[in-house]
């Protein structure tokens, strides 16, 4: 992403979010979308954004109960996926997610095109794509293996229509919230 930046942007740094290279109070404001998973610590990956953060920290994560429950495409097809998650989601309610931390509910627009797990909850047939899996996460580090015979089961399910019948009621909605959340803090 910072090769990709214009030349006049602001400086970058690469880092890790459990160890980032910047003094107590560095920087303003720290923002992290959908990344402590990724981090081989992610409770520090919460932590750490606080320590260099002088006045507000904003994190969107998600309630791995909540998506588990609330998203089709992992209830339904895929609960591989999410236990996959169980081990790597923060508890969102406890710490380091609790108390300092306002919790907003972020529900999702029927045209997210951020393409992260549940973007496309309204275009089902968007995760029978090998480019869009490649860039859900979610998916991309379950493995093709273990997640292939749940997408067969969508296929099936999208081409005999199973599938439109048992979501209709998602076609009369703007947003669906199936777990994703703000974290805000402030100092």
């Amino acid at each position: 992403m910072l090769d990709q930046r214009p030349p006049e942007a602001a400086p970058g740094v690469r880092a890790v979010a459990e160890r980032l290279p910047l003094r107590d109070d560095a920087v303003d404001a720290v923002m992290a979308v959908l990344t402590v998973h990724h981090g081989s610590d992610p409770a520090a990956g919460i932590r750490e954004p606080r320590r260099v953060a002088r006045r507000r920290v904003v994190v969107l994560t998600w309630d791995q109960d909540v998506f588990r429950e609330r998203f089709w495409l992992v209830r339904e097809y895929l609960p591989e996926a999410a236990a996959f998650d169980d081990s790597r989601a923060l508890p969102v309610g406890r710490p380091p997610c609790s108390a300092e931390h306002g919790r907003r509910r972020s529900p999702l627009p029927d045209d997210c095109t951020d393409g992260f797990a549940a973007a496309y909850w309204r275009r089902p047939h968007a995760y029978l794509d090998p480019r869009v899996r490649a860039g859900i996460s979610l998916l991309a580090q379950t493995g093709e293996d273990v997640i292939a015979p749940g997408l067969a089961r969508l296929a099936d399910d999208l081409a005999s229509g199973r599938r439109h019948t048992r979501h209709a009621g998602l076609l009369a909605l703007d947003t669906v919230d199936v777990g994703y959340r703000l974290l805000v803090a402030d100092r």
